[in-house]
């Protein structure tokens, strides 16, 4: 195989030549590495952009046109484009709604309030038969569906669900007086 890396590209290109590529790969990975350093682009960030590129070499080889471009600057341009990736998408802003701010410690009468509710929740939660008691753990403590309860359960998908809509009635009708509040 001849010492020329447009060659080396071809045979990539045409044959998916393994140790052409591999000789590509040796060929530019210090070449690459010193443009990126001129780019302030080093360790194992610039390790990372040469590999993104030469995979994308690897990939995309079918696509070198030898009458439009040399291998040299086909190859320099795929890594130049994934260091500009790189560096928008570090760039990029978190955007506002994906910011979380840590929510303000309650006080206690909210913990109080809140420790009351649970109470009441379990209470009320008690008072519902253990077949509906069982369905609401599994839909909603469980995070069940309806088909994935009938499943476990072996009861048809109607019985499922109409236990369902009953229990949460039922817990409905105990606890309105929290719903008011």
């Amino acid at each position: 195989m001849p010492d020329d890396p447009t060659a080396w590209l071809i045979a990539v290109r045409d044959g998916r030549d393994r140790a052409a590529f591999a000789r590509l790969f040796d060929f530019y990975a210090p070449r690459l590495r010193a443009m990126l350093a001129r780019q302030n682009c080093t360790g194992a960030a610039a390790d990372d952009v040469i590999q993104d590129a030469m995979l994308r070499v690897w990939q995309k080889a079918a696509q070198f046109d030898e009458s439009r471009a040399s291998a040299s600057a086909w190859i320099y341009r795929i890594a130049r484009n994934r260091h500009v990736d790189v560096i928008r998408k570090s760039a990029r802003p978190m955007p506002e709604a994906l910011k979380v701010e840590d929510p303000p410690a309650p006080d206690a009468s909210e913990v109080v309030a809140l420790q009351g509710e649970a109470t009441r929740l379990r209470a009320a939660l008690q008072d519902l038969s253990p077949e509906q008691r069982r369905m609401v753990e599994m839909a909603y403590m469980g995070e069940l569906t309806h088909q994935e309860i009938s499943d476990d359960t072996g009861l048809p998908l109607g019985t499922v669900k109409s236990r369902l809509r009953l229990a949460i009635a039922r817990l409905r009708n105990n606890l309105k007086d929290l719903r008011a509040q």
